[in-house]
């Protein structure tokens, strides 16, 4: 798919869904102005339960949001003027949405990355291509004698919505949600693998694919792990248990693998207007 626009890589993806092609794919009101200060802190690309996005930073790292990918992975989105990735280019994006408050949170989001694909078209003229390219990835894997995960107390169909602020034992705690982080704990009421992929992916050094075949919800309570990149922690990060054995205690296992890895390449873009 050579030079094709964001909206020509979104239709297929709506005829093929039923659920997310009864959806408009754009914003009700969107708002693109250059960054206030250089001085005001960024804000990551987030969508956020009342169907707002809100962004405060590089425009690349909402291309990488609007295509569920991570900006600090550049292996899977390429391309584009240097500007995109520059405080000086940084810019301050609010869009709102008319979503049903009762969207799972996880559909909420695909609706909302459709949503934002268009206005990157519309208001940035983006075009891109995708490619399958052969990467360095980590695979999680099923370790020798099984999984040693705990089945989550809840299934799917009971999960509540609404945003992560409870304890996990909490009935009010939402499904497919994480707390904590890298040299901290993590803690989650029902989450697949997939979840656990996508969110530790936010702190390894490749692209994180589940490949356990594990299709559960699943609860998870880590210990602290150490970062894999300790150049920059503190020391007595050192002596904390690798992330390859935080896993290993949940009968899975971290492999280094080379796979293709969907990619994209950014061909085109241009400098909005502010409004």
């Amino acid at each position: 798919m050579r030079s094709a626009t964001v909206l020509a890589l979104i239709l297929p993806f709506l005829a093929s869904n039923s659920a997310l092609s009864q959806t408009p794919v754009q914003f009700d009101v969107a708002s693109v102005r250059p960054h206030a200060s250089a001085d005001e802190e960024f804000i990551s690309p987030q969508f956020l339960p009342n169907g707002r996005f809100v962004s405060k930073g590089s425009l690349f790292a909402v291309i990488a949001a609007a295509y569920d990918l991570l900006p600090n992975r550049g292996s899977r989105l390429t391309g584009g003027p240097d500007w995109l990735r520059t405080r000086g280019g940084a810019l301050d994006i609010q869009a709102i949405a008319s979503l049903p408050l009762d969207l799972p949170a996880p559909e909420r989001n695909a609706r909302m990355r459709l949503m934002l694909q268009a206005l990157l078209a519309d208001r940035f003229k983006l075009k891109l291509r995708t490619e399958a390219k052969e990467m360095p990835i980590y695979a999680l894997v099923v370790a020798k004698g099984g999984p040693k995960l705990q089945a989550a107390d809840i299934a799917e169909k009971d999960c509540p919505e609404g945003p992560f602020l409870t304890a996990p034992e909490t009935p009010s705690t939402a499904c497919h949600s994480f707390r904590g982080g890298q040299v901290r704990t993590i803690h989650a009421r029902a989450v697949t693998t997939t979840d656990i992929v996508s969110y530790v992916q936010n702190w390894t050094d490749r692209p994180f694919v589940d490949k356990t075949g594990l299709t559960g919800l699943y609860r998870i309570d880590t210990p602290v792990w150490q970062p894999m990149d300790l150049s920059s922690a503190p020391p007595a990060a050192a002596d904390l248990p690798t992330i390859y054995e935080v896993f290993e205690k949940l009968g899975l296992k971290l492999e280094s693998q080379k796979d293709k890895v969907e990619s994209y390449v950014i061909d085109h873009i241009e400098k909005p207007s502010a409004n």
